[in-house]
């Protein structure tokens, strides 16, 4: 790969609100660029929201679906990329045949790089998981996606890197979950609503356990072991009435964090992806010293199907 400069975004996203979603897109590639950024990465299904969907019908569900690319709000996203000069990457949710996908696509001025469909989709009943993994020349760099859960299995983020990923995109809605883990939960919107005069008890929220605490016990490692930059992606602030951490990063084959959005609001941070930090990681000489021919009981099918569950209920499931 070649030295580049790729730009970690976040913002508070409104529900269905795509035209509202779609301007914070534009504002913030327009900040990036400006500070030298040549790629711009945003969160998961930031271009219509995510969470709220829990309890679409499959009516509602395919009426906020797009058809990939030739939806209205992909050729917007190609607008913005050819205003702004770089390529974006963002999500949403695809309409494909009579399926529904979340979906994430890189898009160069008019062209579809890549589109990549969440492979442990679980938001709603009615949504299609992705079934291939997706590796792409973008800018002199290989890269790769995976979308929130899917970065949860390790096999997923080793068999992109093993297909040739130098850097992976980490689009998320996560963090200050109502989880069984010691230490998590959620975070009383009156906090968020109260950030201007009380930043700190928020702060202390989000980049406790609930949060920021949470992303360091797994996200690094996915890195380190597999030596690759990440792109880590997460919307900041209310989502569908929960509050989420933001945090959105960069992080270097080595797991350390090159950039991180810290404010308490939308922002975009700008890191440096080097070729020589990938070839001199540890992940890299791990892969090398990899014996396949211990592992088939890691591909060896299961008598039981498999679940997406995520660590909360989920709100369809109270129907």
């Amino acid at each position: 790969m070649r030295d580049i400069r790729i730009a970690a975004a976040q913002f508070e996203h409104r529900n269905d609100d795509k035209e509202f979603n779609l301007s914070r897109i534009r504002e913030l590639t327009k900040t990036a660029v400006a500070g030298g950024a040549e790629v711009v990465s945003f969160h998961e299904c930031c271009i219509s929201a995510y969470t709220f969907v829990q309890q679409f019908s499959r009516d509602q569900l395919r009426d906020l679906a797009e058809p990939v690319p030739d939806g209205p709000s992909v050729r917007e996203l190609m607008k913005i990329s050819q205003e702004c000069g770089v390529p974006i990457l963002a999500g949403l949710f695809e309409l494909r045949g009579t399926d529904i996908f979340n979906t994430y696509v890189c898009v160069d001025g008019d062209r579809l790089v890549a589109r990549f469909s969440k492979l442990h989709a679980f938001v709603n009943p009615f949504l299609s998981s992705g079934s291939e993994f997706v590796v792409f020349d973008l800018m002199g760099c290989r890269c790769g996606i995976l979308i929130c859960y899917d970065n949860n299995l390790a096999e997923n983020v080793r068999v992109t890197v093993l297909k040739g990923a130098e850097i992976l995109f980490m689009p998320h809605v996560t963090g200050c979950l109502p989880s069984v883990m010691p230490g998590r939960g959620l975070v009383d919107p009156a906090l968020w609503h109260n950030r201007e005069r009380d930043p700190a008890r928020l702060r202390q929220e989000l980049w406790g356990p609930k949060g920021r605490g949470w992303l360091m016990r797994w996200l690094p490692t996915r890195l380190y072991e597999n030596g690759v930059y990440g792109v880590f992606t997460n919307p900041i602030g209310l989502d569908d009435g929960q509050v989420r951490n933001g945090n959105s990063m960069i992080l270097d084959p080595f797991g350390e964090i090159v950039v991180e959005c810290n404010r308490l609001g939308d922002e975009v941070v700008i890191g440096l992806c080097t070729d020589e930090a990938v070839k001199h990681s540890s992940g890299q000489r791990y892969l090398r010293a990899r014996r396949p021919e211990l592992y088939d009981e890691l591909v060896r099918p299961s008598s039981a199907s498999p679940v997406t569950e995520p660590g909360w209920k989920l709100k369809y499931r109270d129907r």
